[in-house]
């Protein structure tokens, strides 16, 4: 893992780079499928960081957030030891929800897994949903703004099951 962080608003984009850790890696020699989540659920974290919620904020606001539903979508194998890098897209949102999708890259910009997520913001002293602060609102504005000609990858709203023939 890295911690170099980047996040631009102008142009919609994000990036936190990860390399895949001997421990990351089951029986099979490739990445566990636990892991995925762990990093998908970082990366949800340090995007809401950089979009200005950081730790200071969700103090200061009294808030944080809560993922409503995830769906992930394994599409080729990560190895120990590869570079892969997670980007979120905003699919849609309101003043308390975001609707995105984390698309997760192998070095060759292959893309390895997705997750699909609905997450809603919190106010820590009632325990109930609420308005994003101020400052985030804004900051998300500007980067859903900015994704807007991205085409919607395949995998959202995708269903779960077995297909019938």
């Amino acid at each position: 893992m890295n911690d170099e962080v980047g996040i631009n608003l102008k142009d919609g984009s994000f990036s936190w780079p990860w390399k895949v850790s001997p421990k990351s890696v089951d029986y099979n020699g490739h990445m566990n499928d636990a892991e995925y989540g762990r990093i998908f659920s970082r990366t949800l974290d340090r995007w809401i960081d950089a979009l200005g919620l950081d730790e200071r904020g969700k103090a200061d606001y009294q808030y944080t957030f809560f993922t409503l539903e995830a769906h992930i979508c394994y599409l080729k194998e990560v190895n120990e030891g590869e570079a892969i890098t997670v980007f979120p897209q905003v699919i849609d949102r309101d003043e308390k929800r975001i609707h995105l999708i984390m698309i997760m890259k192998n070095g060759e910009k292959e893309r390895v897994a997705t997750s699909e997520q609905m997450v809603m913001g919190m106010d820590k002293e009632t325990n109930r949903p609420a308005p994003f602060p101020r400052p985030m609102q804004e900051s998300l504005q500007e980067y859903h703004r900015a994704q807007q000609d991205l085409a919607t990858p395949e995998e959202v709203g995708r269903k779960i099951g077995i297909r019938k023939k």
